[in-house]
């Protein structure tokens, strides 16, 4: 069975949907990152549902791994019950750890050995231990577990890296089928990704994603930039792979990005992303808005009576202004973050909305042209 359905692609732009256990979901599409299952900034998951437009959740199973364990959450009835959250959820495969927490972290054929970042424990990941921690928590979609080095590091290795990662893709498919079989499954019809790997080599990326191509996988990762590469080598990246991908498949962008990434890589054939940066940046008072990127911290919003974005139908410009905002923010009140979190978590959903609004309107090309001379712009 495939999952996904491609409705219509203008250019190399697609609108489409993606089927899971906990429902379908609409692409161009952008997961909210609850890292420990939650998302940083006190919203709940009844936040996400009711007020801010989500669609799936992506958790983080190194750190669920570590805190409070898969057996805890399965014990719970697995993340869905944990988090009271309803809709699709992805769990990552704890392998950007691998490249994040470099000092800590010892590859070998048989996987990774870490050393706990929160109390310095030992702790061993394999993708056959990555695939039983994510059926553990039950996710709808478990990524496969591959290693994920840095762009910079030299074209040799990455092509080993590749290899491997190829490798350690037919160990999760095996482990994953052996999981879903099994009668204390809590979710028997767990979908796997695979990942993309090559960093910046454009012929290490194609024949790479040849590779996994031909291995019916239920989607397509690439993985490895938003690493420290440059935007222009990001989508000439993705512009050299996308031919490559499966077309009857979705394309995950890992770890991307800011609004205008999302826009200059949904115009180059991507259906799904996640990224820190909405609640990240929110934390710090950096706020996305249609006409650009704001820090509500800057006195000149002192006395402004107007919301965030005069655009927005999130809680925080429905109910309040830019110089409350800022106040708190000066006063050292957590609501001042937790209302600006809710203010970027739903720009970004209502951002890949206005996306799937123009494709479904035939109005790609109007909308890219216009939207991308003002998201990148700093108010």
């Amino acid at each position: 069975m495939n999952n996904f359905t491609l409705k219509s692609t203008q250019g190399s732009a697609r609108r489409g949907e993606f089927s899971t256990p906990h429902g379908t979901f609409q692409t161009p599409c952008f997961m909210n990152v609850g890292t420990s299952a939650a998302i940083k900034g006190a919203v709940s998951s009844i936040d996400l549902r009711d007020s801010l437009e989500c669609q799936v959740e992506l958790c983080n199973t190194y750190h669920l791994h570590v805190r409070p364990g898969e057996d805890v959450v399965k014990s719970l009835g697995g993340l869905h019950k944990f988090m009271n959250w309803s809709g699709p959820i992805l769990t990552d495969s704890g392998g950007f750890q691998v490249f994040s927490l470099a000092g800590l972290r010892k590859i070998t054929e048989e996987g990774v050995a870490f050393n706990s970042h929160v109390d310095g424990a030992k702790l061993f990941i394999s993708p056959e231990k990555s695939m039983q921690i994510q059926s553990a928590l039950a996710s709808d979609i478990a990524m496969a577990f591959d290693e994920c080095p840095s762009s910079v590091a030299e074209k040799a290795y990455i092509k080993q890296s590749c290899e491997r990662t190829t490798r350690w893709l037919a160990r999760c498919r095996e482990e994953v089928t052996r999981l879903n079989s099994l009668e204390d499954t809590i979710n028997k019809e767990q979908l796997l990704f695979a990942i993309n790997q090559g960093g910046v080599y454009e012929d290490l990326r194609i024949e790479h994603m040849k590779i996994i191509a031909e291995q019916d996988h239920d989607g397509y990762a690439i993985g490895g930039l938003a690493v420290g590469e440059s935007h222009d080598e990001m989508y000439r990246v993705l512009e050299a792979v996308e031919p490559h991908m499966p077309k009857d498949k979705i394309r995950y962008l890992m770890g991307v990005g800011k609004p205008i990434n999302l826009l200059e890589a949904v115009n180059r054939g991507v259906d799904l992303f996640d990224c820190v940066m909405p609640s990240r940046n929110a934390r710090h008072g950096n706020l996305f808005t249609m006409q650009g990127t704001m820090n509500i911290i800057n006195e000149k919003y002192k006395t402004d009576e107007r919301p965030i974005d005069e655009e927005c139908g999130c809680p925080a410009c429905r109910n309040h202004s830019r110089a409350y905002i800022r106040h708190l923010f000066k006063a050292g009140e957590t609501l001042g973050g937790r209302l600006s979190v809710m203010h970027n978590v739903y720009f970004y959903n209502a951002l890949m909305q206005k996306m799937r609004d123009a494709l479904d309107a035939g109005e790609w090309g109007a909308f890219y042209e216009r939207e991308r001379k003002v998201l990148g712009v700093r108010i």
